[in-house]
């Protein structure tokens, strides 16, 4: 499962992120492995989307987000 996959109030933890400068990008802003992420907002024409990570958001393209794969948190 990949983060465009994520649903409005579903939470995953981040289990991988594909394309190494892709990574490097993610990792520096806090986008790592084991990180819990929520989906907080999508724009309008559904791209970009925006998700909760820490105490910030982050905002990435569908074709980004598609590179990172997730486990979704069971409620």
């Amino acid at each position: 499962m990949n983060l465009t996959q994520l649903q409005s109030g579903q939470k995953a933890i981040i289990s991988k992120v594909n394309g190494d400068l892709l990574a490097l990008k993610l990792f520096e802003m806090g986008m790592l492995p084991g990180e819990t992420i929520a989906l907080e907002n999508i724009a309008p024409f559904g791209d970009p989307i925006a998700f909760a990570l820490n105490e910030s958001k982050i905002c990435l393209r569908l074709a980004d987000a598609a590179c990172v794969e997730i486990k979704l948190i069971e409620n």
